[in-house]
């Protein structure tokens, strides 16, 4: 993949895509069908100083995120933050043959100024998800979704007036709420594919506490977790939240406990010889923490267990 691209504007997408120049420099709904790929140009990739939203199909494309590839034959909805990677490799051999379809919705973070979207987007943890994590829509949510965008395409090809940019927010704030009740959804329904996550969650560490990493290594980091699971940090933790109510790091915490618990009734090692075979500096920081998930202390816990 060549040396990414950097877009700092919508109206340099356009350019750079093919396409008419915006309707409005902040803010652009681009049909997918209506984008030109330049049958030269096998490897694009680039980084957008702006969001994206996107449902896209496309028959001979491969989407690279970080370091995934995702193949977009089935229609699915993927998310981007400014200052992201985002890359496509075209097939040349079908690259005449190929039908594009689907929207992307372009913001710019200047578009949400002086509204409450503007630190609110960030609360969303998809826009941090890699492309393997993207969002499978049924028919019917995706119909809900494409009303949205007619909704706010309308808007911003009216007349603009004092109403427009917070019309047009109240849209795409639905259009995000939507997306989470439907990632919610797809933690639960892809059972298989989840399940498997969690049950190598658990094995992952498993093995890490029972080989006394804790001493040389310290706690294992989320960012080691969902690498190991090759995952993204937000998408396990949306997951683990969905199906076990716990985030990645309560998990962790929650398996640190059971080990301290374990050495505590077990053996005779001290308060603090044990605080260090679980990886921590501070004897101290060790006994807040087993008291805050047990309401005992480590002392009183080893006391009233025996």
């Amino acid at each position: 993949m060549k040396q990414p691209v950097r877009i700092k504007t919508i109206q340099e997408f356009h350019q750079f895509r093919g396409l008419p120049k915006p309707q409005h420099p902040l803010i652009s709904i681009v049909d997918y069908s209506a984008i030109k790929h330049d049958a030269e140009a096998n490897e694009l990739s680039w980084i957008l100083d702006f969001y994206s939203i996107s449902i896209k199909r496309t028959s001979n494309a491969k989407i690279k995120y970080g370091q995934q590839e995702y193949d977009f034959d089935e229609g699915v909805m993927f998310f981007m933050a400014p200052g992201q990677v985002f890359g496509v490799t075209i097939d040349p051999e079908t690259h005449e043959r190929t039908k594009h379809t689907g929207w992307i919705l372009l913001i710019h973070p200047d578009f949400l100024w002086n509204s409450s979207l503007a630190k609110n987007i960030k609360n969303y943890d998809f826009f941090d998800y890699s492309v393997n994590e993207a969002l499978f829509l049924s028919e019917k949510e995706e119909i809900i979704l494409h009303r949205i965008i007619e909704n706010i395409q309308q808007e911003y090809h009216s007349n603009i007036d004092q109403f427009s940019q917070n019309i047009i927010i109240s849209q795409i704030e639905t259009l995000l709420s939507y997306a989470e009740r439907f990632y919610q959804r797809q933690f639960i329904t892809r059972k298989i594919s989840n399940h498997k996550i969690l049950g190598s969650l658990e094995k992952l560490l498993d093995d890490y506490f029972n080989n006394e990493n804790l001493a040389s290594k310290g706690l294992p980091s989320v960012q080691f977790i969902a690498e190991q699971l090759n995952v993204s940090p937000s998408y396990l933790t949306g997951l683990l939240k969905v199906l076990t109510g716990q985030s990645t790091q309560q998990h962790i915490h929650e398996k640190l406990i059971e080990k301290a618990k374990e050495k505590l009734s077990t053996t005779q090692l001290s308060v603090s010889e044990i605080a260090y075979e679980l990886g921590f500096e501070h004897p101290q920081s060790f006994s807040k923490l087993f008291k805050s998930k047990t309401d005992l202390s480590p002392l009183e816990f080893r006391k009233s267990f025996n």
